[in-house]
């Protein structure tokens, strides 16, 4: 789905219903351009489903990586490889583009632009699209109807991007049409294609361990949960059956295989721990949450 960005690539100026899962779903796909001087440049571009990571782009060879057996969805060989044909030809196009206008539009080396774009699901049906820029990590510009947009707090170097991008109309059209149709189609497709993987339940393993000292005294808790999928997870220290708020619960982080990882720690002092618990609730527990007290053992209930 790495065409959703074709159209920004193309227009800068250059020579010649799945039951189960969370939603609301999206499609979108990631480009990040790197510009540390004139010559020197690197592309990052990634696909996902919602946080799901679907595709990426080799750079060396110039070709889609499908990360998932089902990542191709509905969609023909050969329709990819005439996607994967346009989207290497206008990245250099894009590439050469905003070289040439990089001091016309005052942006300064090293810089970045940051463009993320694709469509909404919900309850099966399609509830809209998005096609933003980003650069230096801040809103630039975004496309709506038909034409790209300035935000009013990037001031006259987003009116003058813009200027430019609306040149080609033409363009702009098949923007349009792609987040209004051809990723909507795509979605539905892909989302059929994974359906066994996407609904599956992979229940956790959670375990815990002392953290860093927090001082004389104390103690930092820590309990360890991974393996799960889908993403959403209750994780919380106990006191019998009261939920202690100094909790603290890190990101959720992604494993190599596809689930889940989460740790969360409650500093107490030496003293108060020993009828503490560690809960865990998760959907593929079917209720039977998962009890961790820190003496060790594991009491499932």
């Amino acid at each position: 789905m790495l065409f959703l960005l074709l159209p920004l690539l193309a227009v800068l100026p250059g020579d010649g219903n799945a039951d189960g899962l969370k939603e609301p779903l999206s499609f979108h796909v990631i480009w990040i351009a790197s510009f540390y001087n004139h010559s020197w440049k690197q592309n990052l571009v990634s696909g996902w489903l919602s946080d799901l990571q679907t595709h990426t782009w080799d750079s060396n060879s110039s070709t889609i990586v499908f990360l998932w057996p089902w990542s191709r969805g509905n969609f023909s060989n050969e329709e990819w490889k005439e996607l994967e044909t346009l989207f290497r030809i206008r990245t250099i196009r894009s590439f050469e583009g905003i070289r040439r206008y990089a001091h016309e539009l005052q942006f300064e080396y090293p810089f970045e632009i940051q463009v993320t774009g694709g469509c909404e699901l919900h309850s099966g049906k399609v509830s809209g699209s998005f096609l933003q820029l980003a650069y230096q990590g801040s809103d630039f510009v975004s496309f709506q109807n038909n034409s790209w947009l300035p935000y009013p707090v990037a001031g006259n170097m987003a009116k003058h991007f813009c200027k430019v991008l609306n040149q080609n109309q033409h363009e702009n059209d098949i923007t349009h049409n792609l987040l209004s149709d051809t990723c909507p189609r795509f979605i539905l497709g892909l989302l059929d294609a994974g359906k066994a993987h996407l609904q599956r339940q992979v229940k956790p393993e959670a375990w815990l361990s002392h953290g860093p000292s927090p001082g004389p005294g104390h103690l930092q808790l820590v309990c360890h949960v991974s393996g799960f999928y889908p993403k959403p997870v209750w994780v919380m220290w106990m006191r019998g059956e009261q939920e202690q708020q100094g909790t603290q619960r890190g990101d959720i982080l992604p494993s190599a295989d596809g689930t889940w990882y989460l740790r969360a720690t409650l500093e107490v002092a030496a003293g108060e721990a020993a009828d503490l618990s560690c809960r865990v609730k998760h959907s593929s527990l079917e209720g039977q949450d998962i009890v961790l007290y820190w003496e060790g053992s594991l009491v499932p209930r």
